[in-house]
C-alpha cells in the first residue's frame, strides 16, 4: 500500500496505477516522521517473536511477575490474594510473552478471557466487576519468574538469596525464584516480597549482599583486634580461706 502524510491528495494518475495494480492508497494527517515511528512500532510488535506459558502474570508495585506451577498447586488462589492486596491481573493461566525489541519480554491475555480468572471450587469470576477497573492490566513487562511447587521433606530451600537463578524466555533470561507450597505459609505474601526486592536490586540495593559484605566485614574486624587478657574475678583474686 501507499501512505500519503501531511493529508496530501493523491494524484490522478497515482489512483490510476493503483486501481490497475490492486493496493490500495492511504492518508493520514500526522507528519511523514511521526507516521514512520508509529508505523515502524506496530510493524515490530505483530512480528515479534511469540510465545505462551503456561502462567498467571500480574503487576505487584511495578514489577511484572509471573506465576508457574503444576496444574492446582495454587497459582490462581495466590494471585487472587494478591489482587485483594491492590495489585493487577495481566493474565490468569495461560499468558501471551512477546520479545520486543530483542531486549524486553512484554506479557499480555488473550481477548476472550482477559479480566477473567477460573478459581476451583468457585469457577470463573470477573476481576475488573469485582475489584475495580484498576485490578487488571492489558500488558506488562515480564522482571521476574516465581515457580510454585509443593513442599517435601527432601526439599532444601534456599536461605540467604546469594544464588541468583535465572528462568529463560524467547532466549533472555529472567530472574527466577522456586517458592515451596505448605500449610501455614502465605505464599501471597512472599511473592509480593520477592517482588519488592527484585525492585530493590534493579535500584542497586541488594539486601543478601548487603548483609553479606557487612558480615564478612565484622568479622574481618573482629579476626584483626589484638587479643584482650581477661582480669581475674574478685573470687580469684581472694587469698584462700579469707
Amino acid at each position: 500500500c501507499i501512505v500519503l502524510t501531511r493529508n496530501f491528495n493523491a494524484t490522478h494518475s497515482l489512483l490510476e496505477v493503483a486501481r490497475e495494480m490492486n493496493f490500495p492508497v492511504l492518508r493520514t494527517p500526522m507528519i511523514t516522521m511521526n507516521f514512520i515511528n508509529l508505523a515502524t512500532l506496530c510493524v515490530d510488535n505483530e512480528f515479534a517473536p511469540s510465545a505462551t506459558e503456561h502462567a498467571t502474570t500480574l503487576d505487584i508495585k511495578g514489577v511484572g511477575v509471573m506465576l508457574r506451577g503444576d496444574s492446582g498447586v495454587g497459582k490462581s488462589e495466590c494471585a487472587l490474594a494478591l489482587i485483594e492486596r491492590g495489585h493487577s491481573l495481566v493474565a490468569d493461566d495461560l499468558t501471551i510473552i512477546k520479545l520486543l525489541d530483542e531486549r524486553e519480554l512484554m506479557s499480555s491475555s488473550r481477548a476472550l478471557n482477559r479480566g477473567y480468572m477460573e478459581c476451583r471450587g468457585i469457577g470463573i469470576i470477573n476481576i475488573a466487576e469485582m475489584f475495580g477497573i484498576k485490578s487488571i492490566r492489558l500488558e506488562k513487562r515480564i522482571d521476574m519468574v516465581v515457580s510454585l511447587r509443593e513442599w517435601t521433606p527432601e526439599v532444601v530451600e534456599e536461605r540467604t538469596g546469594l544464588e541468583e537463578n535465572y528462568y529463560e524466555i524467547l532466549g533472555m533470561r529472567v530472574p527466577h525464584v522456586e517458592l515451596y507450597v505448605r500449610p501455614g505459609r502465605d505464599i501471597a505474601r512472599l511473592v509480593e516480597v520477592a517482588a519488592l526486592t527484585q525492585a530493590l536490586k534493579k535500584m542497586g540495593h541488594d539486601p543478601a549482599r548487603d548483609f553479606n559484605d557487612r558480615l564478612i566485614a565484622f568479622m574481618s574486624k573482629q579476626s584483626a583486634a589484638p587479643a584482650t587478657k581477661l582480669k581475674p574475678t574478685e573470687r580469684e583474686e581472694r587469698a584462700p580461706g579469707s
